[in-house]
């Protein structure tokens, strides 16, 4: 990591440049506000699903765009202006707070005063005995958190609850996924069974998969929900018929199973960024007798002494974390419905998010322990490279539960392999074997199992969201905008009447035929070919540049509440907890506690829906949240922190693209690593102000000395 005093040389030789790098890191941050600003703004126009639309922007929005922009911006100067070690309150308050303090501890005491004297010295005894009190909790809440095994505990007696009385919380997925394995189960077992046909509807015709994409001979498993999993799911649900004769038995032993590895990996991440005292960039070294030595740095200011140096260097490295940052991530993680829910969530993005979280505490092992190849600035770094042994299988181990969970993960696995490689090149044998093989053994594997036919592909008409909702939107707002060589183009693979009835500017699904066999049948799966799909693109670039006010509301309706902390969900993770799928058409588990789920889904969404109160229980809060701490780490020029963090953007980028808006299972990453993020983004803020403090204190102590 680039500390503030090793950038200063840069700075001096190069003014014009660093105003300009500042100039363009500011916009970029600028950026990154018109945008969430923008999404805050239109909401009240996209909440009224029938006729809102951008072209009803007034002087409300504009005044909501305003403020939301100041309010972003602000944010972004005071985290910057904090980790600069520069006043943080404008200069009126806080010179009136130091000047109140100041005639505080100056008053005379007079007789007059007597009385008001002692009532202050009893509110002053009852507020250290206050501080004395959350010393101590903190202190205790420290102790009982300061190995992985004693969070492990805390994490499970804390969602004990959640298994146990809820027993599980599904949606249609695992239920697609079920009857995939089902299908393929009897095929292998020599039933006969309807594949290509007109009138047959079979589980690959519920998503829909175009029919184009089946192989010549029968197979009825699918890439849609990843087919490690759909496996893994559908066996283990088989197993429970052939036991229970009915597949909850197995359901509830998957919801438990997710609920313990959700206590290993957020303990795990917990532990590394909690208990671990990483060892700066830089550090003092030992030799033979146990005796410190350490290099010297120099500055723009003026030379440091090694001593300075090694002091610099050590309180730069993170110590363990205090009573309340531990409390604050324990509360999120045991108290707010996002992950409590999620952990007995039995659909893939829960699963991707909880090793996402493992993985996350991975690559800050990897940042505490990363140092430059030689010397910079004069700085030697002698940390360890190697990842521990645990580490390095957890790393292994993490990856491949992402791949198997979701299929975007290797975009994003992919892309911090190149980032890896550029930023820490000595340990380029780690991110091989952990990173690129295992991608290479899952997905290469999964693709050479779709290409040879033994397994169907996910139709990439998944991907088009963006696309189609456009198209249906114009298609049901302004059909005569749609000219006939855009009709031609789309005829053979989509039924426009149909799109437009089937429109809803929240979801996609609807557009492109998800669901049972009673749906709107827009998409042409059966009878649509590689050659019609060629002229989709065509035709969707002319119907969005003739209609442009409605193909742009239609991006923005379908993903401006992931940005949008005053939008509710449009599907939330309570949702799971109390679908038709476990309350209606279960075996048993419907009539286990069935009005308790009520009952507590209804405390949940209540709690939602209070203003800013309610924020905290919404993915989207930490979403815009995460962002505004990533553009502050840009301003600051955090480049390694970044690398570790350009996986959060990436996932934006997938909740922009994703069929739905607002779905909160898409925004389960981010929100679970948030408090890390924010812990990390504070170390390293104090570790700035110190390392700046010691600087121009040896500058100064060096400027003094005789000549």
């Amino acid at each position: 990591m680039t500390s503030p005093a090793s950038s200063l040389p840069v700075a001096a030789a190069h003014p014009r440049l660093a105003r300009v790098g500042a100039a363009a890191r500011w916009t970029l941050a600028a950026l990154a506000c018109l945008w969430l600003a923008l999404c805050t703004a239109v909401g009240p126009l996209y909440w009224d699903f029938e006729n809102g639309t951008i072209a009803n922007w007034n002087w409300t929005n504009t005044a909501f765009f305003v403020l939301s922009f100041a309010i972003y911006l602000g944010l972004i100067v005071i985290m910057v202006r904090f980790a600069a070690g520069q006043r943080v309150l404008p200069r009126a308050i806080s010179g009136r707070l130091s000047r109140a303090g100041q005639q505080h501890s100056n008053q005379a005491l007079e007789p007059s005063q007597s009385q008001s004297v002692v009532a202050d010295s009893n509110v002053s005894k009852r507020h250290a005995t206050a501080a004395s009190r959350f010393a101590t909790l903190g202190r205790w809440i420290t102790r009982g958190t300061n190995r992985f095994w004693k969070l492990a505990l805390v994490f499970f007696i804390g969602w004990l609850w959640v298994p146990t009385t809820l027993l599980a919380a599904f949606g249609a997925d695992i239920r697609s996924q079920i009857r995939e394995f089902s299908w393929a189960w009897n095929q292998w077992t020599g039933l006969q069974q309807p594949y290509i046909g007109f009138f047959s509807f079979v589980p690959m015709d519920i998503y829909p998969t175009a029919h184009y994409m089946w192989p010549p001979d029968s197979t009825y498993l699918t890439d849609q929900h990843n087919v490690v999993l759909t496996v893994f799911y559908g066996a283990v649900a088989a197993f429970s018929r052939y036991l229970t004769g009915s597949n909850d038995a197995g359901i509830v032993a998957l919801a438990a199973g997710q609920m313990l590895l959700a206590v290993f990996c957020c303990a795990a991440t917990a532990n590394r960024f909690l208990n671990r005292p990483w060892m700066g960039v830089a550090q003092s070294t030992k030799d033979k007798n146990g005796s410190s030595t350490s290099t010297s740095t120099s500055t723009s200011t003026g030379n440091v002494s090694s001593t300075t140096s090694a002091r610099i260097a050590q309180d730069s490295a993170p110590q363990l974390a205090g009573g309340r940052a531990r409390f604050l991530i324990l509360v999120f993680f045991l108290c707010c419905p996002l992950a409590v829910f999620a952990t007995i969530s039995i659909t893939k993005s829960p699963l991707f998010a909880f090793s996402f979280v493992w993985w996350f505490g991975i690559w800050y092992e990897l940042t505490q322990t990363w140092k430059p190849a030689g010397k910079r600035k004069g700085l030697t770094a002698t940390v360890p490279i190697r990842l521990p042994r645990h580490s390095f299988v957890a790393f292994v181990l993490s990856t491949a539960v992402m791949l198997i969970s979701a299929k975007y993960a290797w975009y994003i696995i992919a892309l911090q392999i190149v980032l890896a490689l550029i930023a820490d090149r000595r340990r380029w044998t780690t991110y091989v074997v952990a990173l690129l093989i295992p991608t290479m053994l899952i997905h290469g594997g999964i693709s050479l199992a779709i290409s040879s036919g033994a397994i169907i592909g996910g139709d990439p008409i998944e991907s088009r969201g963006v696309q189609l909702q456009m198209i249906a939107r114009v298609a049901s707002r302004n059909p005569e905008g749609i000219s006939e060589e855009a009709k031609k183009n789309l005829s053979d693979v989509f039924n426009l009447d149909q799109m437009a009835d089937a429109y809803s500017q929240q979801d996609a699904d609807p557009v492109k035929s998800s669901g049972i066999q009673a749906k709107k049948v827009s998409y042409k799966w059966r009878t649509v070919t590689p050659e019609d799909m060629t002229n989709f693109n065509k035709a969707w670039f002319e119907i969005a540049k003739d209609n442009p006010v409605i193909a742009l509301d239609a991006l923005l309706a379908k993903c401006f509440g992931y940005f949008n902390v005053t939008d509710q969900p449009y599907v939330s993770m309570d949702y799971y907890v109390t679908s038709d799928y476990v309350q209606k058409n279960s075996t048993w588990i419907k009539s286990y506690n069935h009005n308790w789920r009520e009952r507590i889904t209804g405390f949940t969404r209540s709690w939602g829906k209070i203003p800013v109160i309610g924020w905290i229980t919404h993915g989207n809060f930490y979403v815009v949240m995460t962002l505004l701490i990533g553009a502050a780490e840009v301003i600051r020029r955090r480049w390694l922190t970044l690398m570790t963090h350009i996986p959060l953007l990436l996932l934006m980028g997938v909740m922009i693209t994703a069929p739905a808006n607002n779905f909160e299972r898409h925004m389960l990453p981010v929100a679970f690593v948030f408090g890390f993020v924010v812990l990390t983004y504070w170390r390293e803020s104090l570790a700035e102000r110190r390392i700046a403090r010691q600087a121009q204190s040896s500058a100064s102590t060096t400027t003094t000395l005789p000549q």
